[in-house]
Order: structure tokens, then sequence, then C-alpha cells
């Protein structure tokens, strides 16, 4: 069973204990969130499409920690005109762990 739900903007597609990041989220570890923004639910080949979210439906998470991505440099240059800058940039993210999915 799966699920496509809408997680901080973000579209992804979820199984029942799953580990994964979302951009970060107000919630302290160990909280409990649920989702209703499911946009499709896979049981076992009978599929439900929401229009554009199914009702009722929820994705259930418990948030295991906050943590920081990999450095991403920005490097911008004009040639011949002595501009460089040179600008990094490290994203916010948190570990979710999918509980249930509940229809």
């Amino acid at each position: 069973m799966f699920a496509i739900v809408t997680i901080a903007g973000q579209q992804f597609k979820v199984e029942e204990g799953q580990e994964i990041f979302v951009h970060q989220l107000a919630a302290n570890e160990g909280d409990s969130l649920s989702f209703e923004d499911v946009l499709l639910i896979d049981n076992g080949g009978s599929v439900t499409i929401g229009s554009p979210s199914i009702g009722g439906a929820a994705v259930n998470a418990t948030v295991l920690g906050h943590q920081k991505g990999d450095k991403v440099i920005v490097f911008k240059k004009k040639r011949r005109k002595g501009y460089q800058k040179k600008n990094g940039h490290r994203q916010s993210f948190t570990k979710i762990k999918v509980d249930s999915i509940a229809v």
C-alpha cells in the first residue's frame, strides 16, 4: 500500500514504515503529524484518485529529527569584468517516519 501526499509544498510517494526527508517543518522531535492532502492511494491494486485530494484520507507520521543537507556552492562570474561572487547554502530538512496511511 502506498500513497502520494503533499508535504510542505512537495509531493512524495510514501509507504508505511518509510523514512523520508522533507523541507523543515515546525515540529519538535517525537511529535506526531497528520497530512490530509492525499492525492492518490494504491491499496493492493485498487487505486483511488482524488480530485484534487481524497476526503477523509490521511498519512500519519512521526518526526525523527532535524538535519541540514550538504553544502551547495553558488559561484557567479562575469568574464573580463573582474566580477566574482561565491556563496554557500545548506538546506534544513526534517526526517519523518510514516506510521500509517488511513483511508
